[in-house]
């Protein structure tokens, strides 16, 4: 592979790549991302490899194994170029009617298009279909359109363009474009990124360190890892860019070790930019020198707080620190350390390369760009979708997210993560970005956005989060470390009949506590979801502590399984069934359920097809 010795010759480097992909040329992209790959889209794509070549066909069609294409509730995905049509669920035995019926016909395969659940309407092309319509899509545009694998594939897309732009404006003009932009770190905090960045320039070192945060750790989230796994260069251009800016010749990748695709990809990317000059000593030319390395975390949700983050990279205890001093002043070694996540680096090249006049256009006057979601639970279309800061939550979930499953009743909608607030329906038109969610009780958090329906108890949900958190705490501040503890048996005395109106003041009390003394980040939002779900769902507390009814039908003490005897037909069916044997009765006779014995497992009501079960 030969080194591209400085932004001239990366021109014509592109101009050479670009001439052997042309536009026009078709071609077939099928999603290998960590989501297809489970569907089996690896073998998908090697059935193409074969059928092609045994059809006489791949000289005429181009295939490639992309990143994510965000539908992932629909996967493996496989996309047509030019012209931009989309099958769904594609199967390996599906491949040789694709052959026959589309590659030589020019038709279409109609049982593989997508078809709206609630409309019925199917679409051909991807940029018809609702989930792909209302978005805007800047950091994932590329992942489904180049191989990940392939440095040409970015360079002929205008890969790296940005990085011989900032190469010569220079250090301090790169730093007040991206300031400029107001690009706010996509991490959590949303701080903002240029600030950072002009804080570790002017800090007094001998050297500087830049770090990529891929430690992505919330429940449903997989954000990061798709933009790595789908477009990985991306991500390392931005980090190259942010190096040049602040003075950092090292930089880390620190990336979850539950991530081996995205790990396997970024190890390519880097030995590419090697070998085509774009990393290492005198970058393009310019004498500038940055390197690359890849630290796997090991799976502690506290090291997505910087602090903690550094410390495991050191070889200690990932536990956090008090700040200040802050890691753009003293970070990794005790040196000036620039951190940001996956997504807030792959925006940089975007800044760079069309300017901080385009970047502002798009979002709100405090949230500048787009934003990456991974939008899951009980909504029809799941998956990853980026769309302008600023966009009503109600918009996501209804046109994107294709509203509610079977006609549920929306109830409501976590975003940021196990430590976000949980908002209900009379907020679904609340803006989605960092200020405006935060003023409701929630936050922009990495991204994580979960739907909840009305079979859902708030209680649980609250229980479940703090669960999940407490476990994860370090356990360096007692606040943290026991207040969580304890708020979880509050909750689980609540979800399991034992609450007072006395423990819904002391949960309260303790919230305000952990929130007020935590040390990082980690305690002072856990308490997010109990806040919130007390603010807009106290009724259902009040329900499970005076009436000893939980009004979800969710918590198991709170609940109880009867027979209908005018609806049952003594099939039998749920006797057969039921694992503790506590239905009896006569066949073709009513059945009874015998609380003793029954422990609420469900299987009774999922069996019965004459719909006589009653949860009460």
């Amino acid at each position: 592979m030969a080194r591209i010795g400085n932004a001239k010759q990366l021109a014509e480097y592109r101009k050479q790549v670009k001439a052997s992909k042309p536009e026009s040329r078709k071609a077939i992209a099928v999603c290998a991302g960590t989501g297809c790959k489970a569907f089996g889209s690896f073998e998908l794509f090697e059935a193409f490899r074969e059928a092609l070549a045994r059809h006489e066909l791949d000289r005429q069609w181009d295939l490639r194994a992309t990143g994510c294409h965000g539908f992932c509730e629909r996967g493996p995905l496989v996309l047509f170029f030019p012209d931009g049509m989309l099958y769904q669920r594609v199967k390996s035995s599906d491949v040789d009617e694709i052959v026959q019926t589309t590659l030589k016909q020019g038709k279409v395969v109609d049982r593989l298009l997508y078809t709206d659940p609630q409309s019925g309407d199917a679409y051909i092309k991807e940029r018809d279909i609702p989930f792909y319509k209302h978005q805007r899509r800047l950091v994932l545009e590329q992942n489904g359109q180049i191989d990940p694998c392939s440095i040409d594939d970015y360079i002929a897309l205008g890969g790296y363009s940005a990085l011989a732009k900032a190469l010569a404006m220079g250090p301090h003009r790169v730093l007040d474009e991206v300031e400029r932009a107001h690009l706010r770190g996509r991490g959590g905090a949303g701080f903002p990124a240029g600030r950072k960045w002009k804080t570790c320039r002017g800090t007094e070192s001998d050297k500087r360190y830049i770090i990529c945060n891929a430690d992505e750790g919330d429940p449903g989230a997989f954000m990061d890892r798709s933009v790595l796994e789908g477009n990985p260069h991306s991500v390392l251009e931005g980090m190259i860019i942010g190096a040049f800016a602040i003075g950092a010749d090292e930089g880390w990748v620190y990336v979850r070790q539950e991530y081996p695709l995205a790990i396997e990809r970024l190890e390519l990317a880097l030995e590419a930019a090697r070998a085509k000059g774009l990393l290492g000593e005198d970058i393009l030319g310019s004498g500038f020198a940055f390197d690359v390395h890849i630290n796997r975390g090991g799976g502690a949700f506290v090291c997505g707080e910087e602090s903690a983050l550094i410390a495991s990279l050191e070889g200690r205890r990932g536990v956090p620190r008090r700040r200040p001093p802050y890691p753009a002043v003293a970070g990794l070694h005790g040196k000036p350390t620039n951190i940001n996540n996956v997504e807030t680096w792959a925006n940089v090249p975007l800044i760079v390369g069309k300017g901080a006049d385009w970047f502002r256009s798009i979002g709100t006057e405090g949230s500048k760009g787009t934003k990456i979601f991974s939008l899951v639970g009980k909504v029809n279309n799941t998956g990853l979708v980026e769309v302008p800061m600023g966009m009503p939550l109600r918009q996501i979930v209804e046109d994107i997210g294709g509203g509610i499953p079977g006609g549920k009743r929306f109830k409501a909608v976590q975003t940021g993560g196990p430590s976000g607030g949980c908002l209900p329906a009379d907020k679904l038109d609340v803006a989605v970005d960092f200020d405006s969610l935060t003023a409701e009780g929630s936050m922009m958090g990495s991204g994580g956005m979960i739907v909840m329906d009305e079979d859902t108890c708030m209680v649980d949900v609250a229980r479940y989060f703090v669960g999940f958190l407490k476990f994860e705490s370090c356990g360096n501040c007692t606040s943290c470390r026991d207040g969580l503890e304890r708020m979880h048996e509050l909750l689980t005395d609540i979800t399991e009949g034992r609450g007072t109106d006395e423990t819904i003041a002391l949960l309260e009390d303790l919230a305000a506590t952990v929130k007020a003394t935590s040390l990082c980040a980690l305690g002072t939002t856990a308490v997010n979801p109990v806040q919130s779900t007390l603010k807009y769902f106290r009724d259902e507390y009040e329900a499970h502590v005076r009436d000893k009814r939980c009004p979800a039908r969710v918590c198991k003490a709170l609940i109880s399984y009867t027979i209908d005897n005018d609806a049952c037909t003594g099939c039998t069916l749920c006797a057969k069934r039921c694992p503790q044997d506590a239905i009896s009765g006569q066949k073709k006779g009513p059945h009874t359920i015998d609380q003793d014995k029954c422990i609420k497992c469900g299987i009774c009501r999922d069996v019965c097809t004459y719909d006589a079960v009653r949860v009460e």
